[in-house]
């Protein structure tokens, strides 16, 4: 009677065991370790699950000395409180992940001699890429003396359009907004944002303007309100509207802590919302949308998605493959009691 065979024993198993186990090549079971090449998600998912089955260690050093790579990418990032390159990092180390690479992550702190100091270090440790993120979305110089890593930058994009960059799609922001509140029969729509010299807010405002034009509408103020990203900016935003414009029926806001602060001054003179006046944040930030009285309905930047995308395009510049310029991910228009 013919045996079984038999599975090899664990952190002793070949990657042509792994290639067996999947139905597929040695060199596809590589490709899909190392994170190289283009190939269908769900062959790569039968590499993963056949290298958690056999238990499959690689030799990492023998991978670098054969390949001339590290297995490992820098993420550099000015957002010292996390708020939003912790998504991002998220969603890219699900993307390296598959390839066993691992992510170093470097606080900046907006600084330019600290950033410095951390590209030495992560050139010193021969990383295979960079990733640059941060807390804003205007746009920033290329990082210097990067040149011979390849690097992407996430959400804050590169001035260089030569460079390869992943942000946010604001103009879809502000369509599904727009669109969003006139379905639902709001014509007086006010636009309360941060200061007009953020991208985040003067682009959102900007687009916010294109979009109710394009329906023959107007801001119920007949401009925009530039402030500050606070609660505190938000309630007296709302006053200021509400004594200009009365009629106002929504209010668009540049971020999920101005939505806070006007839902508060409307909840004090005892207007209904969304009954009389409708809401719409930005960001999705859960700690501000789900302790808002009503919840918010609000725009989500998909984060962990700019994440993974930027480190597939990383990927791929480290395989020689870049696509320099401007990539977006679009937002999503998460509805809540606030409309």
């Amino acid at each position: 009677m013919a045996q079984a065979p038999r599975t090899p024993i664990a952190g002793r198993a070949k990657l042509a065991d792994v290639a067996a186990l999947a139905g597929v090549s040695v060199g596809t079971a590589s490709k899909a370790l190392n994170g190289s090449g283009r190939m269908r998600p769900e062959t790569r998912q039968r590499v993963l699950a056949a290298v958690e089955s056999l238990g499959f260690r690689p030799n990492q050093h023998a991978q670098s000395l054969h390949t001339g790579r590290s297995w490992t990418v820098g993420l550099m990032t000015t957002d010292g409180i996390g708020r939003f390159s912790t998504p991002v990092l998220l969603g890219a180390e699900d993307a390296l992940g598959a390839g066993k690479i691992s992510v170093l992550l470097c606080d900046t702190r907006g600084d330019a001699i600290r950033e410095q100091h951390h590209l030495t270090n992560l050139m010193d440790r021969r990383v295979d890429g960079i990733i640059i993120t941060g807390r804003r979305t205007d746009a920033r110089p290329p990082l210097k003396g990067a040149e011979p890593i390849p690097t992407v930058y996430a959400l804050s994009p590169s001035t260089n359009e030569a460079d390869i960059s992943v942000v946010s799609d604001d103009r879809s922001g502000a369509q599904l907004t727009v669109e969003h509140l006139i379905a639902t029969g709001r014509t007086r729509i006010a636009h309360v944002t941060g200061p007009a010299h953020h991208a985040a807010a003067s682009v959102r405002a900007s687009h916010t303007v294109e979009f109710l034009e394009r329906s023959s509408l107007k801001l119920a103020t007949g401009r925009v309100h530039f402030g500050e990203w606070s609660e505190a900016w938000g309630r007296r935003a709302a006053d200021a509207v509400l004594r200009t414009a009365p009629d106002t029926d929504a209010f668009f806001c540049g971020n999920d802590q101005i939505a806070r602060g006007v839902a508060d001054t409307l909840r004090e003179r005892g207007v209904d919302v969304p009954g009389q006046v409708a809401i719409v944040g930005y960001d999705n930030w859960d700690t501000m949308v789900l302790a808002c009285r009503p919840p918010l309905t609000t725009i989500d930047m998909d984060l962990g998605e700019i994440g993974r995308t930027a480190a597939l395009r990383l990927l791929d510049a480290i395989n020689s493959e870049p696509e320099p310029g401007v990539h977006t991910v679009p937002c999503r228009l998460v509805v809540r009691e606030s409309t």
